[in-house]
């Protein structure tokens, strides 16, 4: 989404506390066009290079379980906006109906299947989709469903200047969350109160420091995570 002046942002979000991040990004409006840029050229050549992978993917979910093999739960993105978002399906079908909106460890609801595609975190390819459309982006903070948006303090939704990412400095920090949550008698509560807000601190810095190569940066590091490393 194109970037708004001040008086065009939601209501919500034109509060003192949002402003201090609106004026930093405002100056940076060459890094968000790169941004941008690099968001619709390496998603369109991933989605074709990647094709292949979503054919599998889409056949081994089919085949475990009955059920669609996209995750199309609604999320927020920039300004507030509601959008779906693509994720493999890797639990049962309503999982969302039978327990917490975020995952736990050994969570009964994920598939035999599911189990495979979140240890090598494919379930979240299915995304470039919505980084093509323009609803999320490669780096940014991660979009939550609504009931966690609506819990957000007037500084937190500074986190919605930009469009929901695949990953952040957030999510490498906070990558084995699901551990966290899975010794919680009250996983909502745990998340709201203890995770959510550690999470923001991230984002909330990610905007004070953002620039393209930062963010490029923030990929790689990604991967690095992904392969193991602990950024803790």
């Amino acid at each position: 989404m194109a970037w708004r002046k001040w008086d065009e942002l939601p209501d919500f979000m034109k509060t003192e506390e949002v402003r201090k991040y609106y004026d930093i990004l405002d100056k940076r409006r060459l890094s968000m066009f790169l941004k941008r840029v690099f968001d619709v050229v390496a998603s369109l050549i991933m989605l074709i290079i990647l094709s292949p992978v979503f054919i599998v993917l889409a056949i081994a979910i089919k085949a475990d379980s009955p059920g669609p093999v996209f995750y199309r739960q609604e999320r927020i993105t920039q300004y507030g906006k509601h959008f779906k978002i693509f994720k493999f399906r890797t639990m049962v079908n309503n999982a969302d109906k039978i327990g917490s909106a975020v995952t736990v460890s050994n969570d009964s609801r994920v598939t035999r299947v599911g189990a495979k595609i979140r240890d090598f975190r494919l379930d979240e390819i299915g995304q470039l989709i919505n980084v093509l459309t323009g609803d999320m982006s490669f780096v940014g903070t991660r979009p939550e469903v609504e009931k966690y948006v609506k819990g957000y303090t007037p500084e937190m939704n500074a986190t919605l200047l930009m469009p929901a990412g695949i990953t952040s400095e957030a999510s490498i920090r906070y990558k084995d969350e699901y551990k966290l949550l899975g010794e919680a008698d009250d996983v909502d509560k745990v998340y709201i109160e203890r995770v959510l807000p550690g999470k923001m601190k991230w984002n909330l810095e990610s905007i004070i420091r953002f620039r393209f190569l930062r963010e490029v940066l923030t990929l790689f590091r990604t991967v690095f995570a992904v392969m193991g490393k602990n950024y803790s």
